[in-house]
């Protein structure tokens, strides 16, 4: 983080533009309430992806639990805010859910981290179907039945600053001494064990912290949506997050914005298609997977230390 204070100052005034321009367009009329609701849903999918891109993409853990840890943070902000309703407990209930969902990535991630490949896919998902199976038998949760009128404390503003601080916690993640051990882990854990990294550790380091951001995807997804039931959360939800990092570029964060972005926009266009509109989504993920194997942006990444070094070499 000291290393790219620089950056971080840069990156954070012009998320503070962002939020200008958006807030004055939305004043202005340009952005409706139906854009601001795709906004809302595009800055959630936006957390859930770099979550999981951090522990698929740069640790290179084929993970299918992310909904579980999602549904965490879901119901500890539907428990804590249909009981107390009020913007301090929303904040709180986030914090709650973040810290379970950390202890349950512990407990799952221990002894299911020394897998690979196929056999990790299968035991995460199962521990994602565990947590909704346990979510859909508590009577707190209300069972299979769900959570109906959920306090609404979501809404654009919140989930912007928190896609933003999601973001920079990530990015200074991926590029710190941390970042650089899992990426080594990625690309020859033998080797990276053999230089004394701890594999398992950094993984389980990554690991956690996508579970926790995933709980805070929840917590927002909860909130704003005011209703949940366990079945939102099954492994379809997890394959979904899954697209939308594989379709951006497995191991790019530039790319995981570019992908929610772009199936978010695909898929509210095409919202008067009736049935024919996942045909149509089908098809254009396809055709994007066929020209573009490796995702709209590969491991391209927009950087602005290679920014002002091109600067640097265009003066000179």
């Amino acid at each position: 983080m000291k290393a790219n204070f620089k950056y971080n100052i840069i990156w954070l005034s012009l998320m503070v533009v962002g939020f200008i321009l958006m807030n004055t367009l939305i004043l202005v009329g340009i952005i409706d309430s139906f854009l601001e609701n795709m906004l809302v849903v595009i800055g959630i999918n936006i957390i859930l992806a770099l979550g999981l891109n951090l522990v698929v993409g740069f640790s290179g853990q084929f993970s299918l639990g992310h909904a579980g840890f999602m549904a965490i943070g879901a119901y500890a902000t539907a428990i804590i805010t249909s009981e107390h309703p009020n913007t301090l407990n929303f904040y709180l209930s986030i914090i709650v859910g973040i810290i379970i969902a950390i202890i349950a990535a512990i407990i799952v991630g221990v002894p299911t981290l020394r897998l690979h490949g196929d056999y990790l896919a299968i035991a995460t998902m199962g521990a994602a179907e565990i947590i909704r199976i346990i979510i859909n038998n508590l009577k707190i949760t209300n069972g299979p039945s769900g959570m109906f009128n959920i306090p609404k404390f979501a809404s654009w503003p919140v989930v912007y600053v928190m896609v933003c601080i999601t973001t920079i916690i990530i990015a200074n993640f991926v590029h710190s001494r941390a970042g650089r051990a899992i990426k080594s882990v990625r690309e020859d854990e033998i080797a990276a064990e053999s230089l004394g990294i701890k594999t398992t550790f950094w993984k389980l380091a990554a690991f956690v912290l996508g579970a926790a951001t995933a709980a805070v995807a929840g917590s927002l997804d909860a909130s704003y949506l005011q209703t949940i039931t366990p079945n939102n959360f099954g492994i379809m939800e997890s394959i979904s997050i899954l697209i939308i990092v594989v379709l951006g570029g497995i191991g790019s964060l530039t790319g995981t914005f570019v992908a929610a972005i772009v199936l978010g926009v695909i898929d509210t266009a095409l919202q008067s298609f009736g049935p024919l509109r996942m045909v149509i989504y089908s098809l254009a993920l396809i055709l994007i997977m066929v020209f573009k194997p490796t995702g709209l942006l590969g491991r391209y990444e927009i950087s602005l230390p290679r920014i002002f070094a091109r600067k640097k070499e265009a003066k000179s």
